[in-house]
């Protein structure tokens, strides 16, 4: 048997380490949201209690993987090269399409990429197959394939989407009716009722869902079947007493009921969601092991089809690295902030959806079905039920949300899971979570109308990118199957090192682009301070450079770097405009400074967006105007367009020296040198409209000279506007701040 084959299972388990990287990466949201997005505990804590979840789950494990084995396909008409070749090519394709999700920050389900990786590479090495073979046709596709299980994937998806977020909605509504979001007096009397019954769903879920392969056939899971109403009460009437008791001891038992949910999903998570992703490694080893024990590489793999427990000490090393991922993993975190920048209570803040059509339609639909109910329902009943959605931040914890929408999150997400199993309905795990979260925070009048077409959009993105991931999944690891198939081994080593750079590029040499949340996480009122100074002195220095490199592109019709200049200046236009839709929070921690400070503030950040905008408008008619071809500046229009330049680095640099140095005493100067710029840019367009009278210039580069004239005039305008509100912003300061940013 060929050596390339043991370097196929080697690649395999490298492959399996990366798989199992990227798919926990994106699945820890599962398990982690309500906690983070509550603040139940410290992160470590959180993070301490998962990890341990894991362990329980791996080490109650059946590790059966049938579906890597032979869930899509049937082994016993596939040769043990062909076999290795449709586990490489499901392999390749799953990493790559999970990175791709990970670094987008988008949820999706490692159970639905499995799958149909699995069908695309099976098809491709089917259809291999079935051309070497004139006695086959298409239609003998059939006897291959198994594609009943990829349908019930797509059915999950659609009960996933209505159900969860239905239950979600309501569940959440009637809680937050009973408690209010100033629900401490309520949850001291009622609240071990309460958290006894969510405790109860958790249980139920880690009994059903987590442990349930150990426990199958037990006695005791025997009994509550037959008797599940009275397990159930009997439960809830334990767990109510238990939690009462740790009440009465000063002790927030939405946290332990918040953390024994998140101790549970991962639980469930690791016993029966993580053999995703080692099986089609695992399943590739155990074939190499019967090829090579048997010396025939041309065997079919038949042995394939019995359920073989995976060796514990392959699913404990698979469980330790997904605790190591979760510890260290940036990616979790950032698909993690998808969820909760959805869910969050309160409308400050950009959203980082934009607007759609449907979105729109739909919250359009939502005031007027609202506008039709308030007719009817009397005006008491109306008042007394929004007195119950005023928020309030009881908790002082600064959430995306409260620990009651967090508890009904884990409880709404664990009950639908567990009954879902229990009535073998193929609901998923990812899309549980997830809808059950939109629907809570929906409920929860979350979604104001600030933010509710924003957030509709943001949604409808990740249910289109779970249907995505089907087909993406699928097309790709048809492709890459067909390419290993029929290319053979040097089409092998190719894709080998192509997916290796771009996990290696993902993960290790791709810079962190910090984004805008990140930027304005900022504690103290000097911090504001030294990042708004440090931001206003970065964008003039950057404006100055991107002006003079865009007006001597032009004359020279330098193509290239008139592009790169509409691409940095995009990137500071949208840097200050994150600034400016943030501003609610950062006046918000402007805490003991005056309403003249957030004044000049605001003034600072507005004069900053529409001088970027202004460049902006010079640069994109540029590059435009030299990418059509057109004909370039005349020789008059290039001698004045230089002197504007020469008069604009001038003042830009009296400008970047005074914000850099704090000191404003040659403002006045800088007042006169705008008056006097303002001049003649006046006579140059004078001078343009006399040429064009003449008909000694062209219309195409007459446009672009005047609308980079009439730009310059705006840029240098909020230029000197935002000088002045800098000054005026530092001079307000109160305490030893002035002093130290202004002389």
């Amino acid at each position: 048997m060929s050596e390339i084959y043991t370097f196929i299972v080697g690649i395999l388990g490298i492959l399996a380490v990366s798989g199992l990287f990227v798919g926990v990466t994106n699945d820890a949201v599962n398990f982690l949201n309500s906690a983070i997005g509550s603040k139940a505990a410290p992160m470590r804590i959180i993070l301490a209690v998962a990890s341990i979840g894991i362990i329980v789950g791996v080490i109650t494990s059946s590790g059966m993987m049938e579906v890597a084995r032979s869930g899509m396909f049937n082994p016993g008409l596939f040769t043990f090269h062909e076999v290795m070749m449709l586990y490489l090519g499901v392999m390749f394709a799953n990493v790559i399409l999970l990175d791709l999700y990970n670094s987008w920050g988008l949820p999706t389900s490692t159970t639905v990429s499995l799958i149909f990786c699995l069908l695309g590479s099976a098809i491709a090495v089917s259809i291999y197959k079935i051309s070497n073979d004139p006695a086959q046709g298409i239609t003998s596709l059939g006897q291959y394939i198994n594609t009943s299980r990829a349908m019930g994937i797509v059915s999950a998806i659609l009960l996933s989407v209505v159900i969860a977020f239905t239950c979600g909605t309501i569940i959440m509504y009637v809680s937050r009716l009973i408690f209010s979001f100033r629900y401490t007096a309520l949850f001291h009397r009622y609240g071990s009722l309460w958290c006894g019954a969510s405790l109860t769903a958790i249980i139920y879920f880690a009994i059903f869902k987590g442990l349930e392969s150990i426990l199958d056939g037990h006695a005791f899971i025997e009994w509550i079947d037959t008797h599940l109403l009275l397990a159930i009460f009997i439960c809830w009437i334990v767990c109510s007493l238990v939690l009462f008791f740790i009440q009465q001891l000063k002790i927030n038992i939405l946290r332990i009921t918040i953390l024994s949910g998140t101790f549970a999903l991962a639980l469930a998570f690791a016993g029966n969601d993580l053999v995703n992703f080692i099986g089609v490694p695992v399943a590739g080893f155990d074939a190499y092991s019967i090829a090579h024990h048997t010396g025939d590489a041309g065997m079919l793999m038949e042995p394939l089809n019995e359920n073989v427990p995976t060796n514990f000490l392959i699913l404990l090393a698979a469980g330790a690295m997904m605790i190591l991922t979760l510890w260290t993993s940036k990616k979790a975190m950032h698909v993690t902030e998808t969820e909760l920048s959805l869910s969050a209570q309160g409308d400050e803040g950009q959203e980082r959806y934009g607007s759609s059509l449907f979105s729109r339609t739909i919250v359009r639909a939502a005031l007027n079905i609202n506008t039709g109910v308030e007719r009817v329902i009397p005006p008491r009943v109306r008042k007394a039920i929004s007195r119950r959605f005023e928020y309030e931040d009881v908790e002082h914890s600064g959430a995306p949300y409260d620990m009651i929408r967090a508890t009904v999150n884990l409880t709404t997400s664990a009950l639908l899971i567990a009954m879902a199993t229990s009535l073998k309905l193929p609901l998923s795990t990812t899309y549980v979570c997830f809808m059950v979260a939109m629907g809570s925070s929906l409920a929860d009048r979350a979604w104001g109308r600030e933010s509710a077409v924003y957030r509709i959009s943001g949604v409808m993105t990740v249910i289109a990118g779970w249907f995505i991931t089907a087909l993406g999944g699928f097309f790709i690891a048809l492709v890459v199957g067909f390419a290993l198939i029929y290319g053979g081994t040097p089409v092998f080593i190719i894709i080998t090192i192509l997916c290796g750079w771009m996990l290696i590029h993902s993960n290790f040499l791709k810079k962190d682009k910090t984004n805008a949340a990140e930027r304005q996480q900022i504690k103290t009122n000097e911090d504001i301070i030294a990042d708004l100074r440090d931001e206003v002195c970065s964008t003039m220095e950057s404006a100055t450079k991107i002006y003079d490199r865009t007006l001597i592109a032009v004359f020279k019709e330098n193509r290239k770097v008139l592009r790169d200049m509409v691409k940095e200046s995009n990137d500071l236009f949208y840097r200050s405009r994150e600034r400016k839709y943030s501003l609610l929070p950062t006046l918000k921690k402007l805490q003991g400074e005056d309403v003249n400070t957030a004044h000049y503030y605001v003034q600072v950040v507005d004069y900053l967006n529409e001088m970027t905008k202004a460049l902006m408008h010079i640069t994109r008619p540029a590059f435009e105007h030299i990418d059509n071809n057109h004909e370039g500046m005349s020789m008059d229009q290039t001698r004045d367009l230089m002197s504007i330049n020469d008069d604009v680095e001038s003042i830009y640099r009296r400008i970047n020296q005074m914000l850099r140095e704090g000191d404003f005493s040659e403002i006045e100067t800088v007042l006169t040198m705008r008056d006097q710029l303002f001049e003649s840019i006046a006579d140059a367009i004078k001078s343009e409209l006399t040429r064009i009278n003449e008909a000694k210039s062209n219309t195409k580069a007459s446009m672009l000279y005047l609308t980079i004239l009439t730009e310059t005039k705006n840029m240098v305008l909020q230029s000197r506007n935002l000088l002045k509100s800098q000054q005026y912003f530092l001079k307000h300061l109160s305490g030893p701040a002035a002093k130290t940013w202004i002389k």
